[in-house]
């Protein structure tokens, strides 16, 4: 028994939804070396051909550095600032609430719940996404509401259900303090002013990064970094399971927007555009990191890997405006209970270990 070494091609498919109104962009699962027979073993695949066909596919990548802003470089006294603002609950309108709170680098910077608790009480709309990485995408909330990391850190303090504190309300509080003050003339010429806020806080969160796991150092050429099942995973990944569809790209995250079924009220994207094709359309997760970051999926509605590699083994649940690609290509998709396993195991190989910040002397 052989492998035989597949051509690696990417096609763009571009479905257009005339019931919805929209499009949806979608890519077509990386054509690794397939066996030649059904029996071929997992333990037969080589990283040598995995490495050859992948180098040749330009949507996966080692992830590389993350990108800064021209207007906001990496000032030590910036991201010190930042850092101090990220764990100070006096950014909220009852002194308790801090961007920590739903960010907790205990919990991969999230919350470990399903849904946030909202400011006044009771359960929040949506899962409190992990800041792992997420000055990699273009867009930012599971809505991508937010065009950068800088517009995104002021929309939870100014919302209602997180921190509830007027900016304007923040400026006056945080100008009484003297030591704030002081490292606000540090890192910016112009002192307090909203704009610096979001410019500390973005700069801080770019520096929570997961990239340097087994996968990467895979894709930079060690055929050590993965396991003969990490590798069958991988395999999986890329061609069967589908993953590579939406997860590609330096991040995992083609930064694309999608309706994967979830049977929620959630409107998702159409909140933000006020598109009938958008409705429970949301931004591709990247997966550094992941697993720190349980519960799953944007209402947190899944809770281990085990559950998301079966939700989407099965096809999701019935949305009126599921992905037309999901309906065609993964309802179901029917892997084996070896291959959920090795799938897993490639998953697991994302999770690193991300930074740890904790609570410095607050002003």
């Amino acid at each position: 028994m052989r492998i035989v070494k597949g051509t690696v091609f990417t096609l763009l498919i571009c479905i257009g939804l005339s019931a919805c109104g929209g499009q949806e962009k979608v890519k077509a699962p990386v054509n690794l070396p397939v066996e030649e027979q059904d029996e071929v073993q997992a333990s037969e695949i080589t990283p040598v051909e995995l490495l050859t066909s992948l180098k040749n596919h330009t949507t996966l990548v080692p992830i590389g550095d993350v990108p800064i802003p021209k207007d906001n470089p990496m000032k030590p006294e910036v991201l010190e600032l930042g850092q101090i603002l990220f764990f100070d609950p006096r950014l909220s309108g009852n002194n308790e609430v801090s961007c920590q709170t739903c960010h907790d680098p205990g919990m991969g910077y999230g919350d470990n719940q399903p849904t946030f608790d909202k400011y006044t009480g009771g359960n929040g709309a949506r899962n409190s996404p992990t800041v792992i990485n997420a000055g990699y995408y273009t867009t930012n909330f599971w809505d991508g509401r937010a065009a950068s990391l800088e517009e995104q850190a002021l929309g939870p303090i100014q919302n209602p259900d997180e921190m509830n504190q007027p900016l304007d309300e923040l400026i006056v509080e945080l100008s009484a303090i003297k030591g704030y003050q002081d490292h606000f003339n540090a890192a910016f010429e112009d002192g307090i002013t909203e704009q610096n806020i979001a410019k500390a806080l973005a700069a801080f969160q770019r520096q929570i990064v997961v990239k340097d796991t087994p996968y990467d150092r895979f894709l930079e050429g060690d055929k050590e970094a993965l396991t003969k099942q990490e590798l069958s995973g991988l395999r999986l990944f890329t061609g069967k399971a589908f993953c590579v569809t939406c997860h590609n790209g330096p991040n995992l995250s083609d930064n694309n927007f999608y309706n994967i079924g979830l049977n929620t009220a959630d409107i998702g994207r159409q909140a933000v555009t006020k598109q009938v094709g958008d409705l429970g359309r949301i931004r591709t997760p990247g997966l550094y990191g992941i697993t720190h970051t349980a519960p799953y999926m944007r209402d947190g509605s899944l809770a281990t890997l085990e559950e998301v590699i079966d939700y989407y083994d099965r096809g999701g649940d019935d949305h009126p405006n599921k992905s037309f690609f999901i309906q065609k290509f993964m309802s179901p998709i029917g892997l084996t209970e070896q291959e959920k396993a090795d799938l897993l195991a490639f998953l697991k190989t994302l999770g690193g270990e991300p930074p740890t910040f904790t609570k410095p002397e607050l002003p």
